[in-house]
């Protein structure tokens, strides 16, 4: 049978001869986690710093070659050209590649605060270029967990529907995202990121400069403004009236540590990668993680109304409700909800409208989640890595002319990155929709089975 016009939509945008095969590609692109409502308010303080003591993260610095172009003024100044708000560390590291420095401002006190998520699939097509433009493949694939690419499918009561086995043919290597910052950290000079400083307002100040105003009462002057800083950007607003709108969908985290020894039943269900357990509306999916941790997203589709009213301060009793959700699931699934051993955390997952764009406006532009924000289907980080490269290289080409340089890079990057759009939300309905699991395996399978079958096999 044919692939239907969708799904060789999917997979065209993939060159031939150049991508993973298309069952690794499609595994990959199933809705997994992000960090795009990590700073949501509705995810308490709390539960972000219960988080960060998941995983201790290295903290080693090492200290690059001096720029030999500043950009970024001293500390004892006010006033500084390029300024990077929360993330853009590629871009800095490809800045930085060129001899031109700037100036990162993160809203968190130190690198150590908090983890930084699961695992990543590094694409060949954006994310590695990315790296390759930064001079970090050779850490990139150091840090590298072999195997991970493993992945199956299966159904609630735990029958294995499909499996494709890691056999180190696939070009989508997996990474944490700890390990994955902490490589472009190592590779910036020391204070080119500030931390402790949260960005409580910005405005404009005429002819392309803007001021910000930190969380403590001090302010700093740019030239050159980037927002890197999410879903829920501070900067954005200077662009664009758009806001970001929950999809209907939420992903609930948690993970098991110990998993072979304490939780086997469960870690052998998982397997050596990823496990996509999905029906219409719900699923599971877990991926086995460096120091034998399986780390779980709980996916729902319900109302922003629904999930309110889950108190997710109370660990046990929001464990249960969600629990209740998969009555009848095989246990070894189930465990992964009820056995977490963190809090469980709620990402409500927003977009951006389709196709995001802004008119050009002096002296700043975004990246990543803050300039196009879609439900996650494995491209959201490589996105933003090639954003930051991207604009790293035009700003390099063209140190004496920002506009020019930033017109460039927009106009680049909403050709780009339009397409991702009607891919993520049709990966969402692939994984979640009244055909899953089955439609999600026909995306590498060659086409919809017949309605009979997929009935009898749920």
């Amino acid at each position: 049978m044919t692939a239907t016009a969708s799904q060789r939509a999917l997979m065209a945008r993939d060159r031939p001869g150049r991508g993973p095969p298309a069952q690794t590609r499609a595994l990959h692109r199933c809705p997994r986690r992000r960090h795009g409502d990590a700073r949501h308010p509705d995810v308490p303080a709390s539960q972000r710093r219960a988080r960060a003591r998941i995983r201790s993260e290295r903290s080693g610095r090492s200290l690059a070659p001096a720029a030999r172009h500043r950009l970024a003024a001293s500390d004892s100044e006010a006033s500084e050209n390029a300024v990077v708000v929360d993330g853009g560390l590629t871009l800095a590291r490809v800045l930085h590649v060129h001899g031109i420095s700037a100036t990162v401002y993160e809203a968190d006190p130190t690198a150590q605060f908090r983890t930084q998520g699961g695992q990543l699939d590094i694409h060949e097509d954006d994310g590695q270029r990315a790296l390759a433009d930064a001079d970090l493949t050779d850490e990139f694939r150091a840090i590298i967990h072999e195997g991970a690419e493993a992945a199956r499918v299966l159904d609630q009561h735990g029958k294995l529907l499909f499996d494709a086995p890691d056999d180190g043919t696939a070009r989508r290597p997996e990474v944490l995202r700890g390990d994955l910052r902490r490589i472009l950290l190592d590779s910036l000079p020391d204070r080119t990121v500030q931390w402790g400083h949260r960005v409580t307002g910005v405005r404009p100040l005429g002819d392309g400069r803007h001021e910000l105003t930190f969380a403590d009462g001090a302010t700093v002057t740019s030239s050159l403004l980037v927002g890197a800083d999410g879903a829920w950007s501070k900067i954005r607003p200077l662009l664009s009236d758009a806001k970001p709108e929950y999809v209907g969908t939420t992903f609930i985290e948690t993970y098991l540590f110990d998993a072979d020894e304490r939780h086997s039943a469960t870690a052998e269900t998982v397997g050596v990668g990823a496990m996509y357990a999905l029906a219409p509306g719900k699923g599971i999916i877990a991926h086995r993680e460096a120091g034998n941790i399986l780390h779980t997203y709980v996916e729902l589709n319900r109302s922003a109304e629904w999930i309110a009213a889950i108190d997710f301060t109370d660990a046990a009793a929001a464990t249960a409700r969600v629990a209740a959700e998969f009555d009848g699931w095989a246990p070894e699934l189930t465990a992964l909800i009820t056995d977490g051993e963190t809090a469980p955390v709620a990402r409500m997952i927003h977009t951006l409208p389709d196709g995001h764009r802004w008119e050009r406006v002096p002296g700043v532009t975004l990246l990543g989640d803050a300039a196009h924000l879609m439900p996650p289907s494995g491209d959201g980080a490589n996105l933003a890595m090639f954003d930051g490269a991207e604009l790293g290289k035009a700003i390099a080409a063209l140190a004496d002319d920002f506009e020019t340089a930033l017109t460039a890079y927009e106009e680049a990057l909403f050709a780009r990155t339009e397409p991702f759009y009607a891919d993520a939300h049709e990966m969402l309905d692939l994984c979640l929709g009244d055909r899953a699991p089955f439609a999600f395996i026909d995306l590498f399978n060659g086409g919809p089975r017949p309605q009979n079958e997929t009935q009898e096999q749920l």
